[in-house]
Order: C-alpha cells, then structure tokens, then sequence
C-alpha cells in the first residue's frame, strides 16, 4: 500500500514536471509578455491619449420636433405623424424622429414631387445596429427593383458641395399594372459626425475611426415624393431624383445642421 502511494506521488511530481515545462515554454512565455505589454499599453493609451472605447451620449442642440416650420418655405407641413406603437419605437432604436409631410407650394399642382414625406432619426449614442430602407422595406412587403447612388448638390455660399445618397426603387410583392400598384422610389442619407454618407458600411468606418473623441452621433434622413397628399408613393428616374432632392435638401439640411445636430469637434462636441 506504501509503495503504491510512493508510485501515485511520483507520478503526480512527473507530471507536475510536465506540466510546469509546457508553461515555460518560450513561445508560451512570449505570448505572454505580449498580452501583457498590449494589456499595459491600452491602458496608457486610454489614461495618456484620451483614447475612448465607450462613447457618452452627444445630444441634439434642440429636438428635430422644435424645427422651425415658418423656415422651410417653399415647403410648408401638411401634417405630422407619431409612431403609437412602442414596439416599433424600440424597435427604431431612438425617441428623437420627426415624420413630417412637406408640400411644396412652388410646384404644380399635378407634380410628382408636389409633396414629400420627410423622416428624420437621431442616434446620440450610435452603439447599435441600425435598419436602412431596403430591410425595412422588404419588411413590410416590398420588392426592391433598383439601387442607385445619387449625388445632390448643396449651394454653399456659391460653392457646390456634392452630398451622396441613396436611390431606391421599390414595387409591391404582388404588383402589377391592373391593380394599380406601380413602382415608387425612395431616398436616403446619413449624417454621421459632421460627414455625410449614403453607405452603412461608411457610417460604421467612421464612427469606429473616431478612437480618440468623447462622443459620436449620426442622423439617418429619409424622403419620398407624391403627387398628391394622398397618391401613391411617385416613381422618379435617377435625375428627376437628384433635381427633386437638391431643392428639398437645399432647405432642410442647412437647419438641421445650424439649429438641431450638434457640432463635432474632435468628438468632444464643442460649439465652433
């Protein structure tokens, strides 16, 4: 019975022997140091270059539903809608949204971009995974025909400046021309730390370059054209799209950016 504990012990030391050679391995000792090193350095970095991994929330200078309507001439609201279901605010991931339907008093009255319907989210803490308008169209029963990169330009005191977004085309599942239920199209862009966007790839690129600032936002604008407040969704061609955004944006994104976002300097979000 001794000799069997002494053997069981031995054993056990050779093991042990083992054991403690495979953890001093160089290689093993090296990955080691590395994990430790990089460990140390993130924290330096952290305390020393102001390096932040969780961002604060950055809030809007004043609510999207205190924009000024008096302000948006030519346009004027024809009305407003509330999203009622709380399910779908949660879902929509934000509580500061307008959907607000803009009629355009210089068109005619036959036009198809006579009104537009405007939606407008904010996301002051943007660490979420957010829908774009080809998921959440599909979602409700749409096919998507087209997707077209648009280019709008802003006259900025007599200078252009060229601000992408995105041009979709949609139909209902079962359309066809005998019901009535024709193709439509639909826009959107991103704002996203004072850039502007119209890739969701681009929005996460930009938010994740941002290491070394305090905070970071972005704002998602969408809009459609009717030609009547109460007509389908109208379908335009690429440069019916780009001519109809221009004098739309041309008005609205100036006051967002002036009176609403907020102003990001180095992610601190410190007034200019």
């Amino acid at each position: 019975m001794k000799e069997n504990t002494q053997g069981t012990k031995g054993w056990m030391a050779i093991a042990d022997s083992i054991s403690i050679k495979h953890y001093i391995q160089p290689a093993f000792l090296m990955c080691v140091a590395v994990l430790a090193v990089g460990g140390i350095g993130m924290s330096v970095a952290i305390k020393s270059f102001g390096v932040y991994l969780k961002k604060e929330p950055l809030p809007l200078k004043k609510s999207l539903a205190l924009l000024d309507e008096g302000s948006l001439a030519p346009y004027k609201v024809a009305s407003k809608e509330k999203i009622e279901n709380e399910e779908i605010v949660k879902s929509l991931g934000t509580e500061d949204y307008i959907q607000w339907h803009l009629e355009d008093t210089n068109a005619a009255p036959d036009s198809p971009v006579r009104y537009c319907f405007l939606f407008v989210t904010y996301y002051g803490l943007p660490d979420l995974v957010f829908h774009i308008p080809e998921e959440c169209y599909a979602g409700s029963g749409y096919q998507r025909l087209a997707s077209d990169s648009v280019t709008i330009e802003i006259d900025r005191a007599n200078t252009l400046e060229k601000i992408p977004a995105k041009h979709l085309v949609f139909t209902g599942a079962n359309s066809n021309y005998w019901s009535g239920d024709m193709k439509f199209s639909a826009l959107y862009l991103f704002r996203v730390n004072d850039e502007y966007t119209s890739n969701r790839e681009d929005v996460r690129v930009i938010l994740n370059k941002n290491i070394f600032g305090r905070h970071s936002y972005f704002s998602k604008i969408e809009w459609c054209f009717f030609n009547s407040e109460r007509s389908p969704k109208a379908y335009l061609t690429k440069e019916q799209a780009e001519a109809a955004s221009q004098k739309l944006l041309s008005v609205i994104l100036p006051i967002l950016e002036g009176e609403h976002w907020p102003v990001w300097k180095d992610g601190q979000g410190d007034e200019r």
